[in-house]
């Protein structure tokens, strides 16, 4: 009687996990930018992959690249072996983003952007309450991830791994070179001095055709001296009237 409940145990594990073909991908729609980070990558969801596990909770784990051959699928989602706080030493690789089948509808609808951000999460990096934190990255990598679908405990399907990811790497800020910003000063100066010589050369232009100017009207302006006319007098002689002829 005691042998029965630990054969009911023992048997998803003897049936084994399923391996599924799809294999997960950074994703390419078009519209999305920032695919890759210094912390962050985006994977597409996997749709119409789990549709036979309804029952099951879907997670994400993520490894380095050297450790996902060695991944056990029966390390518990959520406890110190697979916590995203002791990421990357000495926990290899952590499980994060669970959600139950619903959350990746099949077919998908027209318009859905159907991604996952991995390491979007920066509030719970330094909290031991959320061993499953998507949080962010901590270095270039490269990573590997896959799918896992649990039905309680019990690992029952899997897809492949992804190929490695690697991250963006940010530059130093010793290795910035600075001779950009100079020629910019150097430019900026010399449009300047330009702008200045360029105002008092206007300047001496507009003065210049100001005096002109002024030069013009007053010889326009001047007139000769009208020459005065004399008015002539003349003593009118009077007509007096003569005496009658003597007849």
């Amino acid at each position: 009687s005691t042998m029965l409940p630990l054969l009911l145990l023992l048997l998803p594990a003897a049936h084994g996990i399923a391996h599924l073909a799809y294999r997960p991908a950074l994703t390419k729609e078009p519209q999305l930018e920032g695919v890759k980070t210094a912390s962050t990558f985006v994977v597409d969801q996997p749709r119409c992959v789990f549709q036979n596990y309804s029952n099951a909770v879907i997670w994400l784990v993520v490894a380095l690249n050297q450790a996902a051959s060695s991944f056990n699928n029966s390390a518990g989602p959520g406890t110190s072996e697979t916590a995203f706080q002791r990421f990357p030493d000495p926990v290899r690789a952590y499980m994060t983003l669970n959600v139950t089948l619903g959350s990746y509808p099949c077919p998908k609808p027209d318009g859905d952007i159907a991604v996952l951000r991995v390491g979007s999460e920066t509030s719970c990096i330094q909290d031991d309450t959320r061993p499953t934190c998507n949080g962010p990255l901590p270095h270039p990598g490269p990573y590997r991830v896959k799918f896992l679908a649990l039905e309680g405990s019990v690992p029952v399907a899997e897809t492949a791994w992804s190929v490695p990811i690697t991250l963006r790497e940010a530059k130093p800020t010793s290795t910035i070179s600075t001779t950009g910003s100079g020629h910019s000063a150097d430019m900026i100066a010399i449009t300047t001095i330009l702008s200045i010589l360029f105002a008092i050369l206007l300047a001496g232009l507009v003065a210049m055709l100001f005096f002109w100017g002024s030069d013009s009207c007053g010889s326009s302006s001047t007139f000769s001296k009208p020459e005065s006319v004399t008015v002539r007098r003349y003593n009118t002689h009077h007509v007096y009237d003569q005496p009658a002829a003597r007849l």
